[in-house]
């Protein structure tokens, strides 16, 4: 059943985790290009950002437990971050180079990658190379797919495309079908 025409790809919604993921990215930007503090841009962004409406435009609900711990996270462990970001870019390109939205998008996703070893390595690289869609038409997803994979596999032993379900039965010595 195939067909010479492309077919339109369905636009994928954003469940709350996603919806909290693309949030922290504005909240990471936000903070970074207009000076706003830590607890001043969640507070916002809780109280009048997350499932509201603005200007017309409708934010969907999203996990605010998540939203906060991407945003804090980051901040938090930006000094360890950046090094893993730096690293996993071309030579040519230093993390300064990097546009403020991109550079939100990989610290976020670097620290998930880092810290949130309940999430398999597939799940936050797709999540935040849907990030990078929502803001980006050109290259850029395909470069944060880039640098994500080498993150995660300078920071996990899981390797992208693996979940730990499958990787423990490999290593765990159980027999293999």
């Amino acid at each position: 059943m195939s067909s010479s025409e492309p077919q339109a790809r369905p636009v994928k919604q954003a469940n709350k985790r996603g919806a909290a993921r693309l949030a922290a990215v504005q909240a990471l930007y936000q903070m970074e290009v207009g000076g706003t503090a830590l607890l001043e841009t969640v507070a916002e962004y809780e109280n009048f950002r997350l499932g509201s409406e603005i200007d017309g435009e409708t934010y969907r609900e999203a996990d605010a437990g998540w939203f906060r711990d991407v945003v804090s996270g980051v901040v938090r462990s930006q000094t360890e971050i950046d090094p893993k970001i730096h690293a996993s870019l071309p030579t040519d390109w230093p993390l300064s180079r990097i546009d403020t939205t991109l550079r939100a998008i990989l610290r976020a996703g670097t620290y998930e990658l880092s810290n949130r070893k309940d999430v398999p390595v597939a799940v936050i690289v797709s999540e935040y190379i849907d990030v990078a869609k929502a803001f980006y038409t050109g290259d850029e997803p395909g470069l944060v797919n880039a640098v994500l994979d080498r993150v995660a596999r300078s920071v996990r032993a899981e390797k992208p495309g693996e979940t730990r379900t499958a990787r423990r039965g490999a290593a765990g010595g159980e027999p293999s079908a």
